[in-house]
């Protein structure tokens, strides 16, 4: 990664100018990259349960879960962040040939509701909500509109709740339980061996809680600079402050007094790192932490792997692994 040297401090004026003329590229960069993650397509086949998961987190969880005896499904391609997807037609005929499709249900797929209502009645999939029992983060709506300038947008965020769940490991463990009750429930049959993949896979996630838990814990920092609002539920259950340059999607766009006070913040603060992601544009990040004197770091919301991460056979526990690393060099 490349280490952004300190500039000499331009004015205030040029500094906002320079960065408001980059916003209009930030976001929504990610165009349709490589196809879409499969174990078998999501239809029932063979005897196998068919499975498809909305976006990659539980497409993860499926696939750990069920192991070779169910064929799931990604209904977003792998390169591609989910802020930026939308269904169509042919995703609405491979929900309705699965036995199982699986969503967040904490508001992140908006468009849940409006595609089951074009599923036939007697298609049979059973709809499983993955973050059932999950203590919900409000989101306070006019403090963020006022923050941002923005309106919440078509993807659930209007529900009032923060939708990202999955980015803290004690979320995906209590996910993964419930995906392996609907496996168990649509295949009583194998119900031994996805007990045993569960069991494999929270011991996983167990290791990875408690290493946030051990690793953050004696830190002398605790607040966090993000580019999007992805991160508060890793916040509330390991101890630290997000502050985000952009809202609940990465390509909302700032106003230049939010842009103003990030900067100021980064330099009283004395923040070292200002985080970025990996499917969504590095350059207001970078430019941000240009003017602050500060450096950039990766850290992933794990909405869904780069090509470069499925060819080398990351995960999510991986890239959370490292997503830790990057928190305490920041937090040093």
């Amino acid at each position: 990664m490349r280490v952004l040297a300190r500039m000499r401090r331009p004015s205030k004026a040029a500094v906002l100018a320079s960065i408001l003329l980059l916003l209009a590229g930030c976001g929504g960069e990610a165009e349709g990259g490589a196809g879409t993650a499969e174990r078998g397509g999501g239809a029932a086949d063979a005897g196998k349960p068919g499975v498809v998961a909305s976006f990659y987190p539980l497409f993860f969880l499926a696939s750990e879960i069920g192991g070779e005896r169910v064929n799931v499904s990604n209904l977003v391609p792998t390169g591609v962040e989910p802020h930026d997807w939308t269904p169509k037609s042919r995703d609405l005929a491979r929900i309705s040939q699965a036995d199982l499709f699986l969503h967040s249900g904490a508001g992140f797929e908006g468009w849940t509701d409006e595609l089951l209502e074009g599923i036939e009645a007697d298609s049979g999939v059973r709809v499983v909500e993955a973050g059932r029992g999950i203590a919900l983060i409000p989101i306070d709506e006019e403090a963020d509109a006022d923050e941002h300038g923005h309106e919440h947008d078509g993807h659930g965020h209007e529900e009032g709740f923060d939708p990202h769940i999955w980015v803290s490991p004690k979320s995906m463990l209590r996910m993964a339980e419930n995906v392996r009750d609907a496996l168990i429930e649509a295949d009583p049959a194998n119900a031994a061996a996805y007990e045993a993949n569960h069991e494999a896979l929270a011991g996983r996630l167990r290791a990875l809680d408690e290493a946030y838990e051990r690793e953050l814990s004696g830190l002398p920092r605790r607040d966090i600079v993000v580019s999007h609002r992805a991160f508060a539920y890793l916040c509330r259950d390991y101890g630290l402050n997000q502050i985000a340059v952009m809202g609940l999607t990465p390509e909302a766009e700032p106003k230049a007094q939010d842009l103003k006070r990030i900067v100021e913040f980064v330099r009283e603060n004395g923040i070292r790192y200002i985080f970025f992601e990996e499917l969504v544009s590095d350059r207001l990040a970078r430019t941000l932490a240009n003017e602050a004197g500060a450096e950039t770091l990766v850290l992933n919301p794990v909405e869904g792997l780069t090509p470069e991460q499925e060819a080398k056979g990351d995960d999510y526990v991986t890239i959370m692994e490292m997503n830790l690393q990057n928190l305490k060099k920041a937090l040093q």
